[in-house]
């Protein structure tokens, strides 16, 4: 089976980053767009793509492109998406789904509507070699009793590396709780099969001016966040988020039950069952033939996700078709729309949660909301006197 065609969508470090591990893995780049010609013409040199244009529909109508990367600002992730399903192309897109719920939902609906279509989001965390059999001791019970704590720990240096962007407004995606806690909140649910029912907040933006941002523009998306989910199986989760550290990612996810635990530190997994801790797995991957100023911008642990989950999206595409579409179990571990729709509603009380400084309840949307509530009421009034 021929790997299908790629158009990408962003010019970001991520895509300096994806490109050689989709190239890895045999899949042709055959377009990309850039949010304007000078800057998506820099890339598409420097990456030897052969088709570039600010243009959204210059590359979604390509014949030659099957298979549709998102890794843009969020506010064109659901825009995107469902126009690119709607005309038969496979979907990557990047996390988070969307600016709210509302958008995410859209992506759902047209997710729902082409099934045969692969339409997943980058929540590679599910992928990293680490989680993977963290998932599996877990399942096998490991723990030997019902998981009652989780504790995360994310410590990384800041988002912003340039100018002012998407990346400084909490609006409009930027900020570690959309990037990183969506990550955060879709390992929960992938490890424990159970979703948030209520949560509790902190969200806080030290950070409001750089070198590069001051005067009349500030930074308002976030560079720290603590947070607690109460799951709806009992767990509770604490994790705290912050982007202050310098250098090199501190990561630690710590699952506790039974007296026993399982803690991933960076990409190793560690149990302990009785006082002594054991090596589970060893994470020897070195992210050979990657420049190290790009890695340094985005966390190894994701990077080492997303080539996993390029190396399963490959086989998915090698599989052989069926009647009901392409062969979809190598990817069947990955987040979909539904998921995204989740993480985008946990998000969303987690606001709620810091705006109040209480407990807030998760409620995920099952239909859009109406634009024109007046108007609505208005014409149900003329239909009720009719």
């Amino acid at each position: 089976m021929t790997l299908p065609g790629i158009g990408v969508f962003g010019t970001g470090s991520i895509v300096r980053i994806i490109i050689p591990f989709l190239r890895e893995k045999g899949f042709r780049i055959e377009a990309i767009w850039g949010r304007t010609l000078a800057e998506v013409s820099e890339v598409a040199n420097d990456l030897q793509i052969p088709f570039h244009t600010s243009r959204i529909d210059d590359v979604l109508l390509r014949k030659d492109v099957d298979l549709i990367f998102i890794m843009c600002s969020p506010s064109l992730h659901s825009q995107i998406a469902v126009k690119a399903l709607g005309i038969g192309k496979h979907v990557v897109c990047d996390k988070p789904a969307g600016l709210s719920q509302s958008e995410a939902l859209k992506m759902v609906r047209a997710a729902q509507y082409y099934p045969s279509l692969i339409s997943i989001v980058n929540h590679s965390l599910r992928f990293l070699p680490a989680f993977v059999h963290m998932k599996k001791v877990l399942e096998d019970g490991y723990l030997s009793g019902p998981v009652t704590v989780i504790e995360i720990r994310v410590h990384m240096g800041s988002l912003l590396h340039n100018g002012y962007d998407w990346l400084c407004d909490d609006t409009m995606g930027g900020g570690i709780l959309a990037l990183v806690g969506s990550h955060v909140i879709d390992l929960i649910f992938h490890l424990m099969g159970q979703r948030a029912s209520r949560v509790h907040a902190v969200v806080r933006t030290f950070t409001q001016s750089t070198k590069y941002i001051n005067g009349i523009r500030h930074v308002t998306s976030p560079d720290f966040c603590s947070f607690q989910m109460e799951l709806s199986g009992g767990t509770l989760v604490t994790a705290t988020l912050s982007n202050h550290l310098q250098g090199q990612l501190s990561q630690e996810v710590l699952i506790c039950g039974g007296g026993n635990h399982l803690i991933v530190r960076g990409g190793d997994l560690y149990g302990c069952r009785g006082e002594q801790e054991e090596i589970l797995y060893r994470d020897t991957d070195d992210l050979q033939g990657i420049s190290l100023p790009i890695v340094d911008s985005i966390p190894r642990p994701y990077i080492k996700g997303l080539r996993k989950m390029i190396a399963a999206l490959r086989e998915a595409f090698q599989s052989v078709e069926d009647k009901r579409g392409w062969i979809k179990e190598p990817v069947f571990s990955a987040s979909t729309f539904e998921d995204g729709l989740y993480v985008q509603a946990v998000i969303d009380a987690l606001r709620q949660s810091n705006k109040q400084r209480g407990w807030a309840k998760v409620n995920i949307l099952t239909e859009e909301p109406d634009p024109n509530p007046l108007l609505s009421a208005a014409v149900r009034a003329t239909a009720i006197s009719i």
